[in-house]
Formats: C-alpha cells, sequence, structure tokens
C-alpha cells in the first residue's frame, strides 16, 4: 500500500492506494455545521496548512442508532452511529490510480433521512475506481438539523449539503482523475429522493449531467402544513420555541435523542397523504411534488434512470414477523395511510394476487405507496416532457433471508449495484443476502450497467416505456 496526495480547494489531502484503487475519506466540502450554523446554508471549510489525513474513515453526521428491523441484520446499510466530530460534512473519493477524466459518480445514501453514512460497508467504492468510475459519496445533515423545517432557517439544509458538495465536486474531482463535466448523481430510498428533489430545483444544471435514484419517491416531498407539525411535535419535547435559534441551543445529542419520537405523527392534512406513512418524521419540504416540477419542465435536459424493488415492503414487515401475521384490517390500514378509498384499493391489490396471503397485499400495498406510485409518476412526467431519456428498471432477485421471506426487500439491490457481495456481514439466515450464495453474474450485470450509464448515458437497454427487470 501507498500514499498518495492531491490538492483541493481548501488543502492537500492524502489517501492510500491499494489494488489500483486510490481512496481518501472525510475530505471537507463545507464547514461543520456547529450552533448557529448547524441550521444556515452550508459555507466552505476554510482552508488548511499542511497535509489532512484522509486515510481514516471521517465522522458520520449525528443519529440515533438505527432498530425496527427484527432479526435482519442492517448493521452493513446504517454503520454505526457516532457523535464525536462536529466536522462531519465530507465526502469519500474512490478513484482509478491512474484515472484521468474519467466518468463521475455521487452516491446519496438513504436512512428515511435520520440514519446512514457513507463509512457502511455496503458503499465501499473500490469495483467503480476498477471499473474506471471516480465514485463520491457523501455526508449530509440529517434529522432536526438536516431537515427540520423552520421560519427562520433554510428549508431542506440536508439537500443544500448535497448541493454544496456537488460543487465541490465541479471544483476538485479533476485533482482525483474525475471529468468535473460528467457527473452522474445516484442515490437509494431517502438519497433517492434527495436526488429527484435535486432534479426539481434549478440549481442542478450545470452540476449534474445524469441522475439514477434506486426505490425513491417522486411524490416524496411534505407540504409547509406536514412539516409544521412535526416541527411544533419538536419543539414542544424539547421545550424550546419552534426557531431555529432556539434549536440552535439545545446540545446536538438531544436533539438526537428526540428523533425516535417524532416517527409515527400522523401527517396527513386535506390535501396531502404522509408520502412515509409514519416511518419518518422527515422529508424535504417542496411546495409541489419533485415529479410535478420535472412534468412543468425543470431539469428536462437531464437524463434520468430509475426504478424499484419488486417487493420493497417486505423489508418493513419480514423481519419483524407481520408479513405472516397480517390481516385483511392491517392491508386497509396501511391503503388509509396513503389513499382517498382504502378499501377500493386493497380489493384491487388483492385481485392481483388471489393466491398470496394478506402479508403479500399489505406488503405490496406499503411499497407502492412508499415507493412504487412515486416512481412511476416520476417516470411518466420525464415521458410527458419528451426531453432526455428516462431509463427504467425493476430488482426482481429474491433473498431467502429470514426463512426464504425477504425475498426482493427494499435495500437488497445494493450490494449489487456496488459489487460488495462478499460482505460478510451480508450473509446468513438474518444477512440481507441470506444463506444461498448470490448470483455473481447480476451483480456483473447490474454494477456494468451503473458503470456504463455514468460513460455514456446507456446502461444497455432501451428507454422508456421499456422496463428492464433484474433477477
Amino acid at each position: 500500500m501507498s500514499e498518495v496526495v492531491v490538492t483541493t480547494s481548501s488543502g492537500r489531502v492524502r489517501g492510500h492506494v491499494a489494488a489500483r484503487t486510490a481512496s481518501f475519506h472525510g475530505i471537507p466540502y463545507a464547514a461543520p455545521p456547529v450552533g448557529a450554523a448547524g441550521f444556515a446554508t452550508p459555507h466552505p471549510h476554510w482552508e488548511w496548512s499542511g497535509i489532512r489525513d484522509a486515510t481514516r474513515p471521517g465522522a458520520m453526521a449525528p443519529q440515533a442508532p438505527r432498530g425496527g428491523f427484527g432479526n435482519l441484520d442492517m448493521s452493513p446499510y446504517f454503520g454505526a452511529a457516532a457523535m464525536a466530530d462536529p466536522d462531519y460534512l465530507t465526502v469519500d473519493v474512490y478513484a482509478p490510480a491512474d484515472g484521468v477524466a474519467c466518468p463521475v459518480m455521487v452516491f446519496v445514501h438513504g436512512g428515511g433521512f435520520v440514519s446512514g453514512a457513507t463509512q457502511s460497508p455496503l458503499y465501499d467504492g473500490t469495483a467503480f475506481a476498477r471499473d474506471g468510475v471516480v465514485l463520491v459519496n457523501v455526508t449530509y445533515r440529517l434529522g432536526i438539523v438536516g431537515f427540520l423545517d423552520l421560519p427562520d432557517a433554510p428549508p431542506n439544509r440536508g439537500l443544500l449539503d448535497v448541493l454544496a458538495a456537488l460543487r465541490w465536486v465541479r471544483a476538485n474531482i479533476a485533482g482525483f482523475g474525475g471529468d468535473p463535466d460528467n457527473v452522474t448523481l445516484f442515490g437509494q430510498s431517502a438519497g433517492a429522493t434527495l436526488v429527484g428533489a435535486m432534479l426539481a430545483i434549478p440549481d442542478a444544471e450545470g452540476v449534474v449531467r445524469r441522475a439514477i435514484m434506486q426505490s425513491g419517491n417522486g411524490l416524496g416531498a411534505f407540504s409547509s402544513e406536514q412539516a409544521a407539525r412535526v416541527t411544533h411535535r419538536a419543539a414542544a419535547l424539547l421545550g424550546v420555541s419552534p426557531t431555529a435559534d432556539d434549536f440552535a441551543g439545545v446540545p446536538v445529542e438531544e436533539l438526537v435523542a428526540v428523533v425516535p419520537k417524532l416517527a409515527g405523527l400522523d401527517l396527513r392534512t386535506g390535501t396531502r397523504f404522509d408520502p412515509l406513512l409514519g416511518l419518518s418524521a422527515f422529508s424535504v419540504v417542496l411546495d409541489e411534488q419533485p415529479a410535478e416540477s420535472v412534468e412543468n419542465g425543470t431539469a428536462a435536459d437531464i437524463p434520468l434512470l430509475l426504478g424499484t424493488n419488486a417487493q420493497e415492503g417486505n423489508l418493513y414487515l419480514v423481519p419483524g414477523g407481520d408479513l405472516a401475521d397480517s390481516t385483511e384490517q392491517d392491508a386497509l390500514d396501511v391503503a388509509a395511510r396513503a389513499h382517498a378509498d382504502p378499501t377500493a384499493v386493497v380489493q384491487e391489490y388483492r385481485v392481483r394476487r388471489s393466491e398470496a396471503g394478506w402479508g403479500s397485499v399489505r406488503s405490496a400495498i406499503l411499497g407502492d405507496a412508499l415507493f412504487g406510485i412515486g416512481t412511476r409518476r416520476l417516470a411518466d412526467a420525464r415521458a410527458s416532457r419528451g426531453s432526455a431519456p428516462t431509463h427504467r428498471y425493476e430488482f426482481d432477485w429474491r433473498s431467502d433471508a429470514l426463512d426464504g421471506l425477504l425475498g426482493a426487500a427494499h435495500t437488497v439491490e445494493l450490494p449489487f449495484v456496488f459489487d460488495r457481495l462478499e460482505v460478510p456481514a451480508l450473509r446468513g439466515p438474518r444477512g440481507l443476502l441470506g444463506d444461498v450464495d448470490p448470483p455473481a453474474r447480476l451483480a456483473d450485470e447490474m454494477h456494468g450497467a451503473w458503470v456504463a450509464y455514468a460513460r455514456t448515458g446507456d446502461p444497455g437497454w432501451e428507454p422508456s416505456p421499456n422496463v428492464h427487470r433484474f433477477a
């Protein structure tokens, strides 16, 4: 293993080279969000003298340990929560050791807008660097600091962080062997919803050439009314006024500790359903949904690849035993959170799954409400504009984890996209990939499609309405 030094706009950083991949961790793209700065627009990081060590993992955004997944080991997805270093607005970079003008991919992790980390073993970018791509992972503000809507603070601060990171990439990535004019922004789950939100604002033009959304939601934004309910509840729990000035005075540990107490709030209003069905109290806050903005022509020149997994809802039901125990009333309760006529919706899904149990119906309604409907709506919005091409996919490889029930659940595609099937914690009866050896050829196909898309804009199949199936 050898070391390599690259000069950035804030100073020099030292990474290491192994297996023809240069990797750098914890490179700041913005100043630490401490105190009042935590609720402000991100500002450039100060310059440092000497060489900053970027050979070890950087800090995570403050977050509570994420549970709620029963017998399924989700540690490869969430990582280990830590709040030691406030200088966490950073990027990790994986690059071909001798790369020049390589395509760049910028990844935004998921985690319900309240958790997740670039340090997760799933997001190691070595395979992308091996295949001639510079991979950049972004750490952004989460929870109250990143997404709580406040009258005296800019909204969507976590999204503004991603935009700041993209601007950092444009200014600095050539030094790592990347092409600043060929940047593909991609994300999964909440990260994919952030990608969709980025397409809904004009700022994306000029910093993003292409985009990929894995299990996101083009209808996933909160209205101001919905966001205000969360804000007032958080303020009441903390005993402060609902202003950035007051929240900035609360220790970060207390801001993190209150986040789990906000889950489950009823955010349904007279005009909107809760796009996250109570699973998270945070999302982007927009006057119109990303799908509506795209339909009106925003980001019309940015090609998009998007899709979902065939059994998204299984992640939220199988690990706790709720799939097998589901009843018709459970299916109706889920439908009521997302549809005006839940009885008709349940009947429709039941007809399509006449031989399946109520757990399958409940999972399908849940997965569609969280990811499927919004993804299809965004794809249709793009098609209606007749602008840049839209490529669609469905991931349908079934994991045998948890007694063979997990299936093609939410997040199962990630090890294939990153070509990380070998991560030990992904295997076994509690691992995301189960006991049966996952097909290496599928990782080659899916990872290869993402690389090809970043390089040329063609993942290997025809644009929408065609839907490519990974199985």
